[in-house]
């Protein structure tokens, strides 16, 4: 299930940081918190995949700042919100529409419309971008203790956690053993790293590329999201309608 929030704003100009999942992330949970006390805190339990996702705030008009850390907006602002669980969607959704007022980083807004998006009728084969990047790591030793280490599409063992990711949302979700056929053929790259929380950066990927493989699989992924840190606004993507030039081939 996947909806498109359109928010207005009291002003006729708005700032937007760059760095703003957070803020997104709380006004989801305090939603749903208003709604469903019992799903927030489920929502909460750690090392568990949310299985919601987001997208970036985007406005209808933008403009860079002169190097400040926020872009000016201009007109609607609005995200997008997916999730295959229909507990999530409605007790976001009914927050929203009890409450419609929002702030968001200092600036006010109000859900001006919240509208239901038909999703594809199939899923492998076609061509996906993300409205938010990517997120996929991995531990490595480091001065004797693990730690966390983010990976790129130039290394196999993004493609080999970005599968395993998938197969566990998909067990969370049907509660049956994962199919396994699933690979992607990256066709563009570009890096981008945000701060998620003060002094806690996470580096991710804007990707347009393919998706093969089982249909339920990847469904999986538009829906909660690929990779990994969903609930912190990442690995959201739409069906990429644009006809490209193949800068980038790394199928895995």
């Amino acid at each position: 299930m996947r909806f498109l929030i359109r928010l207005a704003s009291e002003n006729s100009e708005f700032r937007v940081p760059y760095n703003h999942q957070h803020y997104l992330q709380g006004l989801i949970y305090h939603r749903i918190r208003s709604v469903n006390l019992d799903l927030s805190l489920a929502l909460h339990r750690p090392k568990v995949p949310k299985l919601f996702t987001y997208s970036l705030f985007m406005s209808e008009e933008r403009q860079s700042a002169n190097g400040a850390p926020y872009f000016i907006g201009k007109g609607k602002g609005f995200f997008y919100f997916s999730t295959p669980i229909t507990e999530i969607v409605e007790a976001f959704i009914e927050g929203l529409l009890k409450n419609p007022e929002v702030i968001l980083w200092n600036e006010k807004f109000y859900v001006e419309t919240v509208k239901s998006l038909q999703e594809p009728r199939s899923y492998s084969g076609k061509t996906y971008s993300t409205l938010s990047p990517i997120a996929v790591t991995t531990l490595k030793p480091s001065f004797g203790k693990l730690k966390q280490y983010d990976l790129s599409p130039m290394e196999d063992k993004f493609y080999e956690n970005l599968k395993e990711n998938l197969k566990a949302k998909y067990v969370l979700i049907y509660g049956r053993e994962p199919p396994n056929e699933f690979s992607i053929e990256i066709l563009n790259s570009k890096m981008k790293r945000f701060e998620v929380k003060p002094g806690i950066f996470q580096r991710a990927w804007h990707l347009v590329f393919k998706a093969y493989g089982d249909e339920e699989l990847i469904k999986v992924g538009y829906r909660a999201g690929f990779g990994e840190k969903n609930s912190l606004g990442f690995g959201m993507v739409k069906v990429d309608k644009n006809k490209r030039k193949k800068k980038e081939r790394r199928r895995r």
